[in-house]
């Protein structure tokens, strides 16, 4: 009796790692379609306001079954690692937590492969690499993009009464260019109505408070461009 507690010891100590990591439901569902690993490459990417960049790999085929990873990228850091399919295999589950782990740690695909999910492992950082280097192409991509957004900047005019009902614009500047202007209030007249259009287009064209009155709704143009000269200055 004394002889078999070893034994139980040991085999409750090697399904821990199976209890701690479980594959998903989708991972332990999907079958190998192919002997080999295929060639991956990047599918999808999506961008986040905050400079988040998150990187779905198209699905790498090997003979233990399919690996897909779902990356999250900082700028150029790798933030997180998750596995959208792996092999429904006790090595896999055990080998997966290393590999993200040392991904983290290396900020790239050069890990080591873990010893008895060989398979799993060369496909793994298949598909990381692929990642990485569809973040980088985004990233080398955007930056003519980010340069503009963070020069772009939203003033809203002051807000004016008239007989007529209450006149504000929001413009919108790129640089000192005057790239857009949204009526935010205007009177309920089709005169107005008619009228708007027209006063925005001048706008642009002018790129100043210095245009003409629309005929038939001098009220409505006169507060318009009020409120518009007083964007402008806010703008500095």
């Amino acid at each position: 009796m004394k002889r078999a507690i070893p034994v139980v010891v040991l085999s409750i100590a090697g399904l821990v790692p199976v209890w701690l990591y479980q594959p998903s439901a989708e991972s332990a569902t999907v079958q190998a379609t192919t002997p080999a690993p295929s060639t991956s490459s990047s599918s999808s990417s999506s961008s986040g306001s905050s400079g988040t960049n998150v990187v779905t790999t198209t699905t790498v085929d090997t003979e233990k079954g399919p690996v897909q990873l779902q990356v999250t990228f900082s700028g150029t850091k790798i933030t997180a690692v998750r596995m959208l399919q792996q092999p429904n295999h006790p090595q896999t589950t055990a080998a997966v937590p290393k590999l993200v782990a040392e991904t983290l740690e290396a900020q790239s695909a050069d890990i080591d492969t873990v010893s008895g999910a060989t398979i799993t492992s060369d496909a793994y950082k298949e598909s990381l690499q692929a990642a990485i280097d569809d973040n980088a192409k985004a990233a080398s991509a955007s930056p003519s993009a980010s340069a503009s957004e963070a020069s772009s900047r939203t003033v809203d005019g002051s807000a004016l009464s008239t007989e007529k009902g209450p006149v504000q614009v929001q413009v919108t500047f790129s640089g000192t260019k005057i790239t857009a202007v949204k009526m935010l209030q205007q009177p309920n007249h089709p005169q107005t109505t008619a009228a708007v259009p027209v006063l925005v287009a001048e706008t642009l064209e002018a790129q100043s408070a210095d245009i003409d009155t629309v005929s038939g709704a001098t009220i409505t143009s006169d507060a318009y461009k009020e409120s518009l000269q007083a964007a402008i200055d806010a703008k500095g």
